[in-house]
């Protein structure tokens, strides 16, 4: 919904500042329709990972997790069963989105200097990026929930990896900064979908390779939790 509604707008006040003759906002400062119809991935990220999150700690809040545990005493299929399903579900809601949150904003866009067709080249491939982007934000937000058996935890540790963190880098010694902040769950999940990548940034490959391992490491602590804690 944030990526049809958000990026329908973003277009439609970009192509109203065009018929206007008003200064461009510097929010479209170099934008293209590719990322005028992205403009919704952050509010995107932060539903599909608050979702994630009650998923798991709805349970633990309601005191269900007792009755799951002991219908699958294993306990670990619990976990990935959930992790799966609503991966696999954030995906595909999230592909679907950006899919047609971008044919929108190619409509609204055509003829403008800045149009876009699904056809271009690299334009297909990140729109699926972006739908995996946000179907493992889903994961980790499961795997918080699990860890921390707390819905505002987990809200509060998944807010705060994906955006908290990214904004306090600019504390850090330019130096260390760019050595650090292409390899944070946010900036490595962004480049799985950049259609260009600079010098300081990952290839799309790699940014799904460090954002899978932070999946990986979330996943790890949620079952470890689940295996070693009380219900």
């Amino acid at each position: 919904m944030f990526l049809l509604v958000l990026g329908a707008i973003a277009a439609w006040q970009y192509k109203s500042s065009l018929n206007s003759g008003r200064p461009m906002d510097d929010d479209f400062a170099g934008a293209t329709t590719y990322s005028v119809a992205l403009f919704g991935v952050p509010f995107s990220l932060i539903a599909f990972g608050v979702l994630g999150v009650l998923t798991a700690s709805g349970e633990y809040t309601s005191g269900m997790i007792r009755s799951t545990l002991a219908a699958v005493p294993r306990r670990l299929p619990v976990l990935w069963s959930k992790a799966v399903v609503y991966g696999v579900l954030a995906f595909v809601i999230g592909t679907v989105g950006a899919v047609v949150g971008f044919l929108i904003s190619s409509g609204v866009l055509s003829g403008t200097a800045i149009a876009m067709s699904i056809s271009d080249d690299g334009v297909l491939r990140g729109l699926l990026g972006a739908g995996l982007y946000l179907g493992l934000v889903g994961v980790i937000g499961v795997a918080m929930g699990t860890l921390l058996r707390s819905t505002a935890g987990g809200i509060s540790a998944l807010v705060g990896t994906f955006l908290l963190v990214p904004g306090l880098m600019s504390l850090l010694p330019k130096s260390l900064r760019a050595d650090i902040t292409p390899y944070l769950p946010s900036n490595a999940g962004e480049s799985i979908f950049a259609l260009h990548h600079s010098t300081d940034t990952l290839s799309a490959g790699a940014g799904l390779l460090v954002l899978l391992g932070w999946t990986v490491l979330a996943l790890g602590g949620a079952a470890y939790r689940l295996m070693r804690s009380d219900a």
